[in-house]
């Protein structure tokens, strides 16, 4: 059943949106796939390109069985294009247009604005890709190994379905925006990703999983508002995106919680109260604490950059539009069209963090980040119950969202975790008490080994609660030839 719940696995393109019976885009899609699949070799997980890894695939749109599991070479995997069922009768949820039936075709005035938050959008997907191409060489179990390649592969997924949108939708200029998506390169020079948070490197798996809580995060918040979109095959896309991305949360959430869960046993077992007592911490092979904190601030700031400004026109056209909601946008009281509503931002006037009331309209922006701050604040309040149940003094927290930040009102001061504003002398003789020195960057790359045995994880790290799809613990989950 196209554009339904059943997936078309017959063709090149796995999809259920009824291409064979779409000459035009599946032409433009087969046409593009060779340099999807020359970008994966040249760009995915380097060293693993021939193993075999225990992957899902989407077999289907439906929550509540989708995907089936199997081992599959990564080169190989069944990459397509997936929306959610159609609601029948849906009309657009806010904005100027609220009311009104979705939209099934562009419309002509918000051409240039659909098709940059797609680009936008898709730019993402390939670019944590290649920002995680190394990390399989210190991977530190095949748990883990075959976590990081089914966030990969999802991302390539997700890339593919933001190609289908401009392929359809756009014509030429779409095709020539599809060919860039393959073009651009995390951290290169002259043809980087076009936000910065996706140009940084990981070059870590506390990194990895840091990205995956906070920035993955980020883009769930993205994509629900994108999945209130009057525009309707992008709202399909984005929601059967979010099941994916749940995941990659998952990855980053527990893949946290594990290190602090080693670190509190391994303290422990060695008598050491004090998680300040950093040399005997780490003399235990395991990530101290204040360092995992100082992890955090980094993370979290870099991805609350990627909100943009929190006054924000383009935010506002694009809400107004009908284009891009808020934050479960059908979920929230109001008129859904903002015209007399206002919103608290935190602003800095004359070197000092203030509150201001603006209209709500404007601060869209911000709106979006409250919400991903309210979410991300859970996950790190998860972590530090692990650390209280294991008896220790010390509590993970979120810093302020005006700390090391370089976008938005914020980026022209200097604050601290807590919130004060200090001078430039004041942040520079306290920086490397709130965020990673290059110190704690070799400290951790030396922990960097790979674990590759059956079942067997890194020291630095506990195993998990409970292995994918049902396994055991000494479950084989990537298949290396060496």
């Amino acid at each position: 059943m196209l554009d339904g719940i059943d997936v078309d696995y017959d063709g090149l393109i796995p999809n259920n949106v009824g291409l064979a019976d779409d000459a035009r885009v599946k032409k433009a899609l087969e046409t593009w796939h060779p340099g999807y699949i020359d970008w994966w070799k040249d760009m995915g997980p380097e060293g693993f390109q021939d193993a075999l890894v225990y992957l899902r695939t989407a077999v289907s749109v439906d929550p509540k069985g989708w995907a089936k599991f199997g081992f599959v070479k990564m080169p190989d995997y069944k990459w397509g294009v997936l929306l959610a069922p159609a609601v029948e009768g849906r009309t657009i949820p806010f904005g100027k247009h609220k009311g009104e039936p979705v939209w099934q075709e562009v419309p002509g005035e918000y051409r240039a604005m659909l098709r940059r938050l797609l680009v936008i959008q898709g730019d993402t997907e390939p670019a944590s890709v290649e920002q995680q191409r190394h990390l399989g060489a210190t991977a530190p179990s095949l748990y883990d190994l075959r976590n990081l390649f089914q966030v990969n592969v999802e991302e390539g997924r997700h890339l593919w379905a933001m190609v289908y949108l401009l392929q359809k939708y756009f014509g030429t200029q779409g095709r020539e925006e599809a060919e860039e998506l393959l073009n651009r390169r995390s951290g290169h020079q002259d043809n980087p990703r076009m936000l910065g948070a996706f140009n940084e490197r990981t070059p870590d798996w506390l990194s990895f999983f840091m990205f995956t809580t906070f920035t993955d995060r980020d883009g769930k918040m993205q994509l629900a508002a994108l999945a209130q979109s009057g525009f309707d095959p992008l709202s399909r896309t984005c929601r059967f995106m979010l099941t994916e991305e749940a995941h990659h949360m998952f990855v980053g959430e527990t893949g946290v919680a594990r290190i602090v869960e080693r670190t509190c046993q391994a303290m422990n077992a060695a008598g050491i109260s004090d998680p300040h007592d950093v040399a005997a911490v780490r003399a235990l092979g395991v990530i101290d604490l204040p360092l995992i904190q100082r992890k955090i601030n980094l993370h979290y700031s870099l991805t609350l950059d990627l909100f943009g400004n929190e006054i924000s026109t383009n935010a506002a056209n694009a809400f107004n539009a009908g284009i891009k909601g808020r934050y479960r946008e059908d979920k929230l009281a109001g008129d859904h069209q903002l015209l007399d509503e206002t919103y608290p931002v935190l602003r800095c006037v004359d070197g000092q963090i203030v509150e201001q009331q603006v209209p709500a309209l404007s601060a869209l922006n911000m709106r979006l980040r409250d919400d991903f701050i309210a979410d991300a604040a859970g996950g790190v309040g998860r972590w530090s119950k692990v650390i209280e149940k294991a008896g220790i003094d010390f509590r993970l927290t979120l810093p302020h969202q005006a700390h090391n930040r370089h976008i938005g009102e914020f980026a022209g001061i200097e604050v601290d975790p807590a919130g004060a504003v200090l001078s430039a002398e004041a942040w520079a003789a306290r920086r490397d008490e709130f965020l990673p020195t290059a110190g704690d960057a070799a400290f951790i790359l030396g922990l960097m080994q790979p674990v590759h045995a059956v079942g067997a994880y890194a020291s630095w790290i506990a195993p998990p609660k409970m292995g994918i799809d049902g396994k055991p613990g000494d479950f084989e989950y990537v298949r290396i030839e060496e």
